[in-house]
């Protein structure tokens, strides 16, 4: 089918169209049929690796490690996951059944919501469009992607690869930018799933709401990363170094910010410096594991927070290369913009705090966050963080390996999201838990049905206090 001469409101209704119907055929649902195209995914990723990884590097300067770590083998050890218990998934599960459905059988049978839409950002532009993918195909549905217009070179590589190798029906790319995104969501889907900033985040709700659409909402916010005193200094220094300037710092659930028992603070910036140094050298610009911020626009937000304190380490700019130094702020302005806003970027703020208290009342006078870290050899004070705070997710004694963990569900809470995924946290997602109740005609209990005596509400009565 061809689609590109339509006017773009006329292409996306076409290709929703041709989804809808076969979604309704049932041809999605196969299990065999979502085998075969999960492999069909796989396949065409391992045999795109280098492409992928080179895109990667010219949006973003993405080290070939990087890219495969982040984003290519994340991607692949879904599909593995989804391959090797897709059966298991998408068996119907039984319930127990009181005794008054005697006799009866009971089961959740998942079944996929339809035609589905997925958007994504700038920051993992593979990953984040295509690991939702893969439990949106594995649940049996249709999907419309969405890919960041910022990753220009990632984007336009999806675009070919998914809209060559798949039938339009099934998977089919809309490429584009703010225009494209607003058209796709005057359209009714059966399942929005967006990845990104919480200002959009709202906007793709109100638009999901006209149509009573469920959503999923992977938003951000401003991680903390609390380092009590009683930790592992040196090991400490590197997780979080790593953590926060993987992707020169654009993750969503980079540490945004230390909070740090002062009695350790100057020692742990020492450790800082050395750690930075080991990984990028004296020079972070020529390092080419380094990465670069994304475009013009994010450079300028970026390089507007370099103001919010005393800069003790990095701070070096370079416009036309798109380079922000590793930076470590002390000394922070609270009602700065560093402190307000999300930084998503190579910039780490540190504040300093006399007792754990004073560190737990600041993360909650304060959005919730999507991710927590604590680095801690201090079982008590671990507790009393994991009870008094909430958070997307938490990470103790290391930063941002939650999500590599498929077992556990990724997501928000409150202002940094709705849902979680990953795994067979995905399959469940994309699927309506269908409640199945299946009688028998062998018995039948008059008791039920009308007219009715006291007698009968005698009976009710112990029959619900036996049963229930």
């Amino acid at each position: 089918m061809e689609t590109t001469t339509l006017p773009l409101e006329a292409t996306i209704q076409q290709v929703l169209q041709q989804q809808r119907s076969f979604f309704s055929s049932n041809a999605s649902k196969n299990v065999e049929f979502r085998r075969q195209q999960l492999q069909k995914l796989r396949d065409l990723i391992e045999n795109n690796e280098d492409a992928i990884a080179k895109a990667l590097h010219q949006d973003l300067h993405k080290h070939e490690f990087e890219a495969y770590a982040t984003e290519i083998g994340f991607v692949l050890k879904d599909l593995d996951k989804a391959l090797s218990n897709l059966n298991k998934w998408t068996r119907p599960q039984p319930a127990a059944t009181p005794l008054f459905h005697f006799k009866a059988d009971s089961y959740i049978q998942s079944e996929p919501y339809g035609n589905v839409l997925i958007i994504a950002p700038w920051n993992y532009p593979f990953q984040l469009l295509l690991a939702p993918l893969v439990g949106a195909m594995a649940a049996g549905n249709t999907a419309i992607l969405k890919p960041s217009e910022f990753a220009v070179h990632t984007s336009a590589l999806i675009t070919k690869l998914i809209n060559k190798n798949f039938a339009p029906e099934y998977l089919h790319v809309i490429a584009g930018g703010v225009e494209e995104t607003q058209a796709l969501l005057k359209e009714k889907f059966d399942y929005i799933f967006f990845t990104g900033g919480t200002s959009i985040g709202k906007i793709i709700y109100q638009a999901a709401a006209k149509h009573l659409t469920p959503v999923t909402l992977e938003l951000g916010g401003k991680s903390p990363c609390i380092v009590d005193r009683d930790t592992h200094l040196q090991h400490t220094a590197k997780r979080i170094m790593w953590g926060k300037f993987v992707n020169a710092g654009q993750t969503c659930i980079a540490p945004d910010y230390i909070l740090v028992d002062k009695k350790i603070k100057s020692d742990l910036v020492e450790k800082f410096k050395t750690c930075l140094k080991g990984f990028y050298g004296d020079n972070p610009q020529k390092s080419p594991y380094y990465g670069r911020i994304i475009n013009q626009k994010h450079f300028e937000r970026l390089s507007t927070y370099l103001s919010g304190g005393n800069i003790v380490l990095g701070g070096q700019t370079d416009a036309e290369n798109l380079y922000i130094a590793p930076t470590i702020i002390d000394n922070v302005d609270i009602e700065h913009p560093l402190m307000q806003e999300e930084i998503f970027g190579p910039i780490l703020p540190i504040i300093e705090y006399d007792h754990i208290q004073q560190a737990i009342d600041f993360i909650k006078s304060r959005p919730k966050p999507l991710a927590l870290y604590m680095f801690s050899t201090n079982q008590g004070r671990i507790d009393s963080v994991l009870n008094s705070t909430s958070a997307g997710g938490v990470t103790i004694n290391d930063t941002l390996m939650h999500i590599a963990n498929g077992s556990l569900p990724f997501g928000g809470v409150g202002d940094s999201g709705i849902g979680a995924y990953h795994g067979e946290h995905s399959f469940n997602l994309f699927s309506h838990k269908k409640a199945v109740l299946h009688r028998s005609f062998l018995i039948e209990e008059p008791i039920r049905y009308a007219p009715y005596n006291k007698i009968s509400k005698k009976w009710l009565k112990k029959l619900m206090d036996w049963t229930l």
